[in-house]
């Protein structure tokens, strides 16, 4: 998964940096927004034990302030722009842990920085609908929209105020906090009272200015040249406050419920002077590896797993071990092997190898070691020869069908 997204931005341009995991706290709750659930329930919060105190941490909950502040720190800004960078890892968000959601969770991230084009908002979402593409993912919905800009939004969110004033009542605590505010956020929520209030409040498509009308209508064309397909949700609007202009998602039925997004980004024009730099425009994405495993394990019909080893050597007798070890030796200059030296019979060791996900099986009998071969099987086609040791890092080349060896 993640040698596809290395592969995946290379094609593309983009550079890897690593950011730690550990950030000041100030950039965080000043990056991600005050009002976000990230920033009120979310984060993990590190006070330094050391004397006087010190610069409270956090455990960083996403990745994008702490490659903004890197792209300064580090001069990024003073080269060629934009700057493109990927970065993979750990992010932290204190949550009740369940299917699609964890304390500790793994994403791919992407950021174009130092532009305000509506190309770059294009090729993001390109690169990582290609992403997806790689990995197999099937039944992919992309969503769009566009949240206007610091010109044309705030008009909007009187507008959008005034409407949800009127169902006060019906609002929940949170909600109505998010009244006064953030109302955008009341687009977002899940609440199914939100959910059908929502139907009827204005369109923030409506209220875009001239600049936020030409930047959605490029955007749009490139993702049609490119033949990518999408749906306009004018109700998304991202968990984050640093979000301008386009912004996107990518859902999968297959999750459910609130949990259905498998990542998403949008362009974040006003994140870097909100963390005390000079005004710098930027587009991004981050998706989730863990929810993506669970879609992939949905499409072959339960989980399954990384198999361990493409091949795996069966054994089939007493006393093999020393000649299993050998073939196994020679067959690892092609590719990934482990052999199964226990002593349970050849039905039960081709049950696990069934449910292991490896490509192959050699098993091999006192007579067939003897003989120096071993019976090379493709587990998904069922294709099955004989193959001499000396052989055996050929037939297992990629392309390579046993029935090929015929």
């Amino acid at each position: 998964m993640l040698h596809a997204a290395r592969c995946q931005a290379e094609r593309f341009g983009y550079q890897e940096i690593e950011v730690p995991v550990v950030e000041p706290e100030a950039l965080v709750e000043r990056g991600v927004g005050g009002d976000t659930d990230v920033v009120r329930k979310e984060i993990y919060r590190i006070q330094p034990m050391v004397e006087g105190g010190g610069t409270p941490l956090v455990l960083r909950p996403e990745a994008t302030a702490g490659i903004v502040r890197a792209y300064f720190e580090g001069n990024l800004n003073q080269g060629p722009q934009p700057v493109r960078l990927w970065t993979a890892g750990s992010m932290f968000r204190h949550d009740r842990p369940q299917a699609g959601r964890y304390r500790q969770f793994q994403q791919f991230d992407v950021e174009a920085i130092g532009d305000p084009g509506a190309a770059f908002d294009a090729e993001v979402v390109e690169l990582t609908w290609g992403w997806y593409r790689d990995l197999g993912v099937e039944g992919l919905t992309l969503e769009l929209n566009s949240i206007g800009d610091a010109r044309c939004r705030p008009a909007y969110l009187e507008r959008l105020r005034d409407y949800f004033v009127a169902y006060r009542d019906r609002l929940g605590a949170d909600d109505q906090r998010r009244l006064e505010t953030n109302p955008l956020r009341l687009l977002d929520s899940k609440e199914p009272a939100l959910v059908e209030l929502r139907e009827g409040a204005p369109r923030i498509t409506d209220f875009l200015c001239d600049e936020c009308v030409a930047h959605w209508d490029e955007v749009r064309s490139l993702l049609d040249a490119a033949g990518i397909g999408y749906r306009l949700n004018p109700y998304l609007v991202r968990g984050l406050d640093y979000y301008t202009r386009t912004v996107w998602e990518y859902q999968h039925e297959s999750l459910g419920g609130a949990q259905n997004s498998l990542g998403g980004g949008g362009r974040y024009d006003g994140l870097a002077e909100a963390l005390g730099y000079p005004p710098t425009p930027a587009v991004g994405f981050a998706g989730g590896l863990d929810r993506i495993v669970l879609v992939l394990d949905a499409q072959r019909g339960g989980p399954r797993g990384r198999p361990a080893a493409d091949l795996l050597l069966l054994p089939d007798g007493e006393g093999l071990e020393v000649a299993a070890a050998t073939v196994a030796r020679h067959a690892r200059t092609a590719t990934s092997v482990a052999a199964d030296y226990s002593r349970r019979s050849l039905r039960a060791k081709m049950r696990a190898a069934s449910r292991s996900g490896a490509r192959w099986v050699a098993i091999m009998n006192p007579d067939e070691a003897g003989r120096r071969v071993v019976q090379l099987r493709e587990l998904d086609s069922g294709e099955q020869r004989e193959v001499t040791w000396a052989d055996l890092p050929a037939a297992l080349a990629p392309g390579t069908h046993p029935g090929d060896l015929a």
